[in-house]
């Protein structure tokens, strides 16, 4: 969810769900009362959906993981809109690891937190084991401009499940960023995360220390 001050409302990207799989859908609130169905953006196979809250230029940038585009891959891609129904087609941004710990596949998170040095992204990433599928939390940073293009991203996870409400549930072993809030105050990131797909869950971080961890750390990246 994200709030646009052009519209002076919320923009709630969610999943919807239809005989032909998961599709992408927009709806707007400035109450939390009623809500104004914007329908579906993206046609399935689609998910995993957060739109930044503002232009990027003339358009509005939505974040999604077709995986009609490019067959069984399931990767960050975005979409471009001036009215947030009709959609330029899907332009790359980030893509699983072979090898790594988001080799399976990857989605975004919240939308992106707007900071001086770029957007930065938390997105979940999937590796198959022997025992199942892991979930696990990484962070990457895109340019304030052209937020297809990744300018670092962390080789490591910076959040996998360990506690028990995490690698016991509907299904263990997940940890899934849902939402985020940056206290300016505090300088603190307060992470709203699904765990095992059975509880809700809040970690904290110092956003200085997320960023400076992305900079320092993270591999110079560039779009697929």
């Amino acid at each position: 969810m994200s709030r646009v001050d052009e519209l002076d409302a919320w923009v709630l990207a969610y999943t919807a769900y239809g005989p032909t799989g998961p599709a992408v859908a927009l709806a707007t609130t400035n109450d939390f009362r009623s809500v104004e169905r914007l329908g579906v953006v993206c046609p399935p196979e689609d998910k995993n959906a957060a739109l930044l809250p503002r232009r990027i230029g003339e358009h509005f940038v939505l974040f999604h993981r077709p995986r009609t585009v490019v067959g069984s891959h399931a990767d960050v891609w975005l979409s471009r809109s001036k009215d947030l129904r009709s959609w330029l087609a899907p332009e790359p941004v980030m893509t699983a690891r072979a090898g790594m710990w988001d080799s399976d596949r990857i989605g975004m998170g919240p939308p992106p937190l707007e900071t001086a040095a770029g957007w930065l992204t938390v997105y979940h990433g999937v590796r198959r084991t022997v025992a199942g599928e892991l979930y696990r939390v990484g962070l990457a940073l895109l340019d304030p401009d052209e937020p297809a293009k990744v300018l670092h991203r962390l080789p490591e996870w910076v959040m996998g499940p360990s506690a028990p409400y995490e690698l016991q549930g509907d299904v263990p072993g997940v940890v899934f960023p849902c939402g985020w809030v940056h206290d300016s105050a505090t300088d603190r990131v307060r992470l709203y995360y699904g765990a095992a797909d059975s509880t809700v869950a809040m970690a904290e971080a110092n956003l200085a220390e997320l960023l400076s961890a992305v900079l320092t750390r993270g591999e110079p990246a560039s779009s697929p």
